[in-house]
């Protein structure tokens, strides 16, 4: 089991920037594959950005490919996710997720964050 905390979400103007942080419970983390999944009022959750347990690869959603960056800093048992050139069909709900291997479906995920908030106005 791993337990996992979202910080970082927030109001923000179109066009800038959040840093989303997931701090995780420290034993074992580095051998989870991570991954972000967000939902907006009346939508579906949807696959945002997932990365493996080493760091080496990364996912994203064509929606956000080329303005977020998924990384992890396993001696801090962190995630980020970092977003730029925000847009206000970014805002929802952000929750990180755990799972044993690194996928973009959200059934593969075991264990969830409670979420933080993003809004992006414009």
């Amino acid at each position: 089991q791993v337990q996992l905390v979202e910080s970082g979400g927030g109001l923000v103007q179109a066009g800038g920037s959040l840093r989303l942080s997931c701090a995780a419970s420290g034993r074992a983390f580095s051998n989870y594959a991570m991954g972000w999944f967000r939902q907006a009022p009346g939508k579906e959750r949807e696959f945002v950005a997932a990365i493996n347990w080493s760091g080496a690869r990364t996912y994203y959603a064509d929606s956000v490919k080329g303005r977020f960056t998924v990384s992890r800093d396993n001696a801090k048992n962190t995630v980020y996710l970092r977003m730029n050139s925000l847009k206000p069909e970014d805002t929802a709900v952000y929750r990180c997720a755990a799972a044993n291997y690194v996928a973009t479906t959200e059934g593969m995920y075991e264990s969830w964050g409670q979420g933080t908030q993003v809004t992006v106005s414009s």
